[in-house]
C-alpha cells in the first residue's frame, strides 16, 4: 500500500512541479487583478459602493443567466439571506443534506431554524432526490395553509437546500419538482459550483434564489465574498435593501424599515472578483484537463476517481477518489500530507456534530459509506 501511495504522490507532483508542498487549492492571480485592485484605492471607493460592484453583479448575471445578482460580503451570509428571503422562519424546518460544509446548518440557526438531513446520491455526491421523496412522503403532510409540515415534530418544512458538492450538479430537475409539488421553497446552494452546467443550465437558477462563495479556495475568489441569484425582481430588490441595513434612500437622513444586515461585498474585494471572472472560462478548462488527466491515471489503479453525471458538466472544484475503506483513507490521507501532498477527508456529517445530532433525519447510509472512503487531492489551476 506504501508504495502505491508513493506512486501516486509522485504523479500528483509531476501535475504540479517545482513546489516543496501541493496544497488542496490554491488562487490564481495571473490576469487584471492588480490593476483593478490600484483602480479602486485610487477611486477612494473601497467600501461597498462602487463600479466594481455593479461589474460584478452583471457578471454574474452574464455567467449563471440569471436576471439579477445582488453582491454579497461572503457565502455564509449569502446563504442566510437567500433564506429569509425565501421566509424561513424560527422554527420551520430546512431540509439539508449531512455531507456539506457547516455554513450550511449555520445559516439555517442563524433564523432559529431546524435541518433536517436527507441522503445524498454517491454518484452526485449531492442530495438525493428519492430520499427527498421518500422522507417527504413518510413524514409530511400538506396542511389546508398550503404548506407542508413534519408529522412527527409539527414544524412546518419551509425551504430545501441542495448542495452541488466539489462543483458536482446534484438532479437539481427532480429536487426543483419535489419542492414545487410540496410547496417548499428551493435555496440552491451552488457554493462550490461556479462554471458548473445540469443540462446546459448554469447551477444556481434553479430555485427561487441560488448563493455562491469566492472564498479564497474556490475555483475563482476575492478573498472573501458572495453572491445571491434570482429572476425574481422584488427578491432582488429586497435582497439589496436588507444587505444595506434596510436603509430608506434618502440623500442624508439615516431612516431604516426594517432590520437589516451589513452584508454588501465591499468594492475592493469586488474589484479582484471582477478580474477573476474574467479568467473563468480558461480557469476551469484548465481543472478539467486535470480532471481527465487523473481519471485515466486512476483507470490504471482500479481507484474510483469521482466524475461527472453525463448531462452535466462540472468545474471539478475538488478532484475526489473513492477508496476501499475508512481505514485505508487514513493511511492515504497519513502518507499524502506527510510526503508534501495535501489530502483532505469530506466534512465531518452534520449529524454527528453536537449542534445537530438531534435533528430529524432520513436514513444517511450513502453519506455515512461516502465519509468514510472519499478524500480530495490538490486541484489547482496550475500555470
Amino acid at each position: 500500500m506504501q508504495e502505491l501511495f508513493h506512486n501516486i504522490a509522485n504523479f500528483v507532483k509531476e501535475k504540479f512541479p517545482n513546489q516543496d508542498f501541493i496544497p488542496l487549492h490554491a488562487p490564481v492571480f495571473i490576469g487584471n487583478e492588480r490593476k483593478y485592485v490600484m483602480e479602486t484605492l485610487d477611486s477612494t471607493f473601497v467600501s461597498s459602493v462602487g463600479s466594481f460592484v455593479n461589474r460584478f453583479e452583471e457578471m454574474m448575471c452574464e455567467i449563471t443567466g440569471a436576471s439579477y445578482a445582488i453582491a454579497i460580503v461572503n457565502g455564509t451570509n449569502a446563504l442566510h439571506l437567500a433564506l429569509l428571503l425565501a421566509d424561513v422562519q424560527r422554527d420551520d424546518e430546512v431540509l439539508s443534506q449531512s455531507l456539506t460544509f457547516i455554513a450550511t446548518c449555520n445559516a439555517i440557526s442563524y433564523i432559529g431554524a431546524h435541518p433536517v438531513f436527507v441522503d445524498v446520491d454517491r454518484d452526485t455526491l449531492g442530495m438525493s432526490p428519492n430520499s427527498l421523496s421518500a422522507y417527504l412522503k413518510q413524514n409530511a403532510v400538506r396542511n389546508e395553509d398550503g404548506f407542508s409540515y413534519n408529522r412527527i415534530t409539527g414544524k412546518r418544512i419551509k425551504a430545501c437546500v441542495p448542495m452541488h458538492t466539489f462543483g458536482f450538479p446534484c438532479r437539481i430537475d427532480e429536487i426543483a419538482t419535489i419542492c414545487q409539488e410540496w410547496n417548499i421553497v428551493l435555496v440552491e446552494d451552488a457554493a462550490e459550483s461556479l462554471g458548473s452546467y445540469y443540462k446546459g443550465i448554469h447551477t444556481g437558477i434553479f430555485g427561487k434564489v441560488g448563493t455562491f462563495s469566492f472564498n479564497g479556495n474556490k475555483t475563482v475568489t476575492c478573498g472573501g465574498g458572495g453572491a445571491i441569484v434570482t429572476n425574481d425582481e422584488e427578491l432582488a430588490k429586497k435582497a439589496k435593501h436588507l444587505t444595506t441595513q434596510a436603509k430608506v434612500a434618502h440623500p442624508w437622513a439615516f431612516v431604516h424599515d426594517a432590520i437589516g444586515y451589513n452584508y454588501r461585498m465591499p468594492n475592493l474585494n469586488a474589484a479582484l472578483a471582477c478580474a477573476q471572472l474574467e479568467q473563468l472560462s480558461p480557469f476551469v478548462e484548465n481543472k478539467r484537463e486535470l480532471a481527465s488527466q487523473y481519471k485515466s491515471y486512476f483507470d490504471t489503479l482500479n481507484i474510483d476517481f469521482h466524475t461527472e453525471l453525463n448531462e452535466t458538466s462540472a468545474n471539478y472544484w475538488l478532484n475526489s477518489l473513492i477508496l476501499n475503506s475508512k481505514e485505508e483513507r487514513e493511511e492515504f490521507l497519513t502518507f499524502m500530507n506527510s510526503n508534501g501532498v495535501m489530502a483532505r477527508p469530506v466534512w465531518e456529517l452534520m449529524h454527528h456534530l453536537s449542534m445537530f445530532e438531534h435533528c430529524e433525519k432520513s436514513d444517511l447510509s450513502n453519506s455515512e459509506w461516502i465519509a468514510d472512503r472519499l478524500v480530495n487531492i490538490p486541484s489547482s489551476v496550475r500555470l
